[in-house]
């Protein structure tokens, strides 16, 4: 790793150097990483206290729109300026669905590690808090990864979900839309270990009253109470997002549960249902929202914004294509996943 960074600094200083042109540090990162050895995600050369210029572009131009709420949940939905050609992009269901993507375990299975490929002819957003189901135990994907057209395989980090198992009888996974609720995905963003994301399964199967023999998380997701309180929530907060929208920020009362961005509004469309159900998970059996007022939660996505806007941060490649781009918001943690002078996805909890 230390001959990986003295190899960073050296290619970025003769990028600084040579530069007549003004390339963007993601532009770098993009090209030294062409010309690092090797291609696995622990050899990701790395640039730390950075801005990204397209971040801050695309936060920039984000404003605060309608507010809706629903039980103890209020979505405020993001609206963003001017957008960039189209780009093709297929969800983790819509690529399973079509046969075109694979998920397994390694030859020799390792907790924290699988094996993806994109066999498709369009990109394959994989975000981090995905939930992803069989194997020998259930996973959770750490991080977003944007795989490109026929990749090949990749190898991916996760987390377990199910502590309680360790059989199966194949190596395959599927998926079913279910996603890590905000303080467990937090943890997962946060990189918290193994332990720390076990104890939030476990908080959450405790507080959904939904145990399992594994200790599954997506026993939650089973639960018929759960299922029916998340389609009223979604046929509220999913078919009333306005058109145009990139995102929403969720608040379960004065609390920012989660805020998320797309470059489009399609694919925001496409995703958001899953994620308005992990939001969900905070706002489950919770009063309903009984004060009017918005105007503390909508400050709050504001000032979120303007400081994202300025934060410094780190980039580094991952098992995808593009950058990541991870910062700190004092005790929120954001991620955004950059490519073709775009931000894919951008997440803050």
């Amino acid at each position: 790793m230390a001959r990986n960074r003295r190899e960073f600094l050296r290619l970025l200083g003769m990028g600084v150097a040579g530069a007549t042109c003004a390339c963007p540090m993601a532009a770098w990162a993009e090209r030294i990483w062409i010309l690092g050895s090797g291609g696995s995600p622990e050899q990701a050369l790395q640039a730390s206290g950075v801005l990204s210029p397209e971040f801050q572009r695309f936060v920039a131009s984000i404003r605060v729109g309608e507010v809706k709420s629903h039980g103890g949940l209020r979505v405020f939905w993001l609206h963003g300026g001017p957008l960039g050609p189209p780009l093709p992009i297929a969800t983790l269901e819509e690529a399973r669905s079509g046969g075109d993507f694979v998920i397994t375990e390694r030859d020799q299975a390792s907790v924290p590690e699988l094996v993806v490929e994109n066999r498709g002819k369009s990109h394959v957003l994989l975000m981090a808090g995905e939930i992803l189901l069989g194997g020998k135990q259930n996973r959770v994907l750490t991080e977003d990864i944007l795989l490109p057209p026929l990749s090949g395989s990749r190898q991916v980090a996760v987390y377990c979900v199910e502590q309680g198992r360790w059989a199966g009888r194949g190596k395959d996974f599927d998926v079913k839309g279910s996603f890590a609720a905000p303080r467990l995905r937090a943890k997962v963003l946060q990189r918290a270990g193994q332990s720390r994301v076990w104890s939030e399964v476990d908080r959450y199967t405790r507080m959904m009253e939904a145990p399992s023999a594994t200790q599954s998380y997506q026993e939650i997701y089973e639960k018929e109470d759960v299922r029916r309180y998340f389609d009223g929530m979604v046929k509220q907060l999913n078919h009333g997002s306005p058109p145009g929208a990139l995102g929403a920020a969720a608040f379960v009362g004065q609390l920012m549960v989660g805020l998320d961005l797309f470059f489009d509004p399609g694919l925001f469309s496409r995703e958001w249902p899953k994620l308005l159900r992990a939001h969900a998970l905070e706002a489950y059996r919770q009063p309903a929202q009984l004060d009017p007022d918005e105007r503390g939660p909508r400050v709050r996505v504001e000032e979120i914004l303007r400081a994202a806007a300025k934060s410094e941060g780190d980039l580094r490649t991952n098992a995808g294509t593009g950058q990541l781009f991870e910062f700190r918001l004092e005790a929120l943690r954001g991620s955004a996943l950059l490519f073709d002078r775009r931000v894919i996805h951008a997440a803050i909890l």
